[in-house]
């Protein structure tokens, strides 16, 4: 069973920190890396910041401890939700509304920045979708406004097509998490179904949960075209080893 995006991180909303080994501690470096960035491109906060796809909120959260304002919208209500009472736990206000980041529900130039983050773009499989969600960050973004874009690096998953992940292992007070990945590419090589595995600590056995989506592979060629005929300029990728954000960032200016 493959599920929708929606379904996808409806069920895995409640362990997706299982992922992170520390994931307060991932929290706090992304905003660091984000932070730079927007004042880099803005100047000196707080700016008014949209997560379009802020899922439980570790992009977010860490954002809004920082000063900025931050909205956040997830397609999955448990993860949005999920995201406002992290922050809350942790002396930080996160608004957050469930939304399709293709009919995001906010004024034109609402924001000074928009964060789409966590590889949550390749979920759209079709050149239509992605161009609609493109459009809608550009649409409720300032002139002048930042969009910054993180993606897996496809351009190397393109030429080599792995078939899994490298196991990653967190630590709770249940015990010991394991998460990995199996991938099955389509005969277009472009698109894979993912398989997300979890190995759960379980009274000295293993609980497996096993979730299921699909990704589009999109390169960065493919993703800075799409970008700037979305109506951006000024678009500039910056590598994990530059950077020290953990996935390829693009950031991008409205108009």
């Amino acid at each position: 069973m493959t599920y929708s995006p929606r379904e996808f991180y409806d069920d895995l909303a409640a362990d997706y920190h299982r992922i992170f080994r520390d994931w307060d501690a991932s929290m706090s470096h992304q905003a660091a890396v984000l932070d730079g960035l927007l004042t880099r491109a803005l100047g000196p906060g707080p700016h008014r910041i949209l997560d379009c796809a802020c899922g439980i909120g570790t992009q977010a959260i860490g954002l809004a401890r920082t000063g900025h304002r931050v909205v956040g919208t997830d397609l999955s209500p448990r993860a949005a939700t999920r995201a406002a009472a992290e922050a809350g736990a942790r002396g930080a206000a996160l608004p957050t509304v469930a939304a399709d980041m293709r009919q995001l529900p906010f004024q034109p130039g609402a924001f000074d920045a928009v964060v789409c983050a966590d590889n949550a773009l390749p979920h759209l499989l079709t050149g239509h979708d992605v161009a609609t969600a493109l459009s809608g960050m550009r649409r409720v973004l300032r002139d002048a406004g930042l969009l910054l874009l993180s993606v897996r690096d496809y351009d190397e998953d393109r030429r080599t097509r792995p078939a899994a992940t490298p196991p990653q292992v967190s630590y709770g007070s249940d015990g010991r998490t394991v998460t990995f990945q199996l991938w099955h590419w389509h005969d277009d090589g472009e698109r894979y179904d993912m398989e997300h595995f979890q190995l759960l600590p379980d009274a000295g056995e293993w609980e497996v949960r096993v979730r299921r989506t699909t990704y589009w592979a999109l390169t960065r060629a493919e993703l800075t075209d799409a970008v700037a005929r979305a109506g951006f300029s000024s678009l500039t990728w910056h590598e994990p080893s530059v950077s020290g954000f953990y996935q390829p960032l693009l950031t991008a200016r409205a108009g």
